[in-house]
């Protein structure tokens, strides 16, 4: 009977999609404060940029290519911090509210909580995501 329930409910599985990369092609995560504006208003940030919030994100990137070690390399600008590879924005925000208190040890951290999103894109040559570095830069 267990097995027959098993097999009626199996084909919701029909409903999930492959992440299907291009072979040959260089994977860049990028990761993107969600509502970081009113956020960083706050916790009163300094502007343009926060030496503390610059030195956590760092430091939460540090811990993400600890973790994953397949990312080769890490690359931040203002409120966002470009990775390669997929999978890391959730261990990157676990890590900047873990990793909070060591930059803004006078200020709690309180809900609403920091939050990130990110995307996946494909680069398929050096020069492509050269020219993506170069415009994270410029943006």
């Amino acid at each position: 009977m267990a097995n027959s329930k098993i097999s009626r409910y199996e084909y919701v599985k029909l409903f999930e999609q492959s992440d299907i990369l291009l072979p040959n092609t260089w994977l860049v995560v990028r990761i993107d404060g969600r509502g970081f504006h009113k956020f960083s208003n706050r916790f009163s940030f300094e502007k343009p940029n926060d030496r503390r919030n610059l030195d956590l994100m760092n430091n939460a990137a540090k811990a993400v290519m600890t973790d994953i070690r397949d990312i080769v390399m890490g690359y931040g600008v203002s409120d966002e911090y470009s990775k390669l590879l997929s999978t890391v924005v959730s261990t990157f925000t676990s890590y900047y509210i873990h990793l909070w208190p060591n930059h803004f040890a006078d200020v709690s951290l309180s809900p609403p909580l920091p939050t990130f999103d990110g995307r996946i894109v494909q680069y398929p040559s050096k020069e492509n995501l050269r020219d993506y570095l170069s415009w994270r830069q410029v943006d």
